[in-house]
């Protein structure tokens, strides 16, 4: 058994880029940044903050979805699988790309008007709007025995 699993939260770094081919497939590309914290160690060291770029890839709804709505430095949850390629450049040097085929974007910057955060699940076939889950819900109507 194997697992390709990512989840990434970070922010946008610049417009998506977006593309419509004759078969009417969308795709759309942007970069997300992501960074951990720098820190002082016990023994004094300074460990400064680190940024890794990552490079989204969505496809049909979701893409159509994020050309709507995604732009830079918004802030993003997403999950989806790490895929690796390889390209010949303008000049016949062969490139390695890592990308990110998103399968699940949610957008959680805060908006006038908006909720929590906004969730888009990519399906083959269908894109579907995920309500998010209100977790602070304190509703009498129960059902649980305890």
């Amino acid at each position: 058994m194997s697992v390709n699993k990512v989840i990434l939260v970070g922010n946008v770094g610049k417009d998506p880029e977006i593309k419509y081919f004759d078969n009417d497939n969308v795709k759309a590309n942007f970069p997300l940044a992501t960074s951990e914290r720098g820190y002082t160690a016990a023994n004094g060291t300074q460990v400064p903050e680190r940024t890794e770029w990552h490079n989204i890839v969505c496809w049909r709804g979701l893409a159509q979805i994020v050309e709507k709505f995604v732009k830079k430095g918004t802030q993003l949850y997403i999950e989806g699988k790490i895929r690796s390629r390889s390209y010949d450049d303008q000049n016949g040097v062969k490139r390695y790309i890592t990308e990110i085929y998103a399968d699940n974007v949610e957008m959680l910057n805060r908006r006038a008007g908006a909720g929590e955060g906004a969730g888009f699940q990519n399906d083959k076939h269908d894109t579907s709007y995920n309500d998010p889950v209100d977790l602070n819900d304190n509703s009498e109507a129960d059902d649980l025995p305890f």
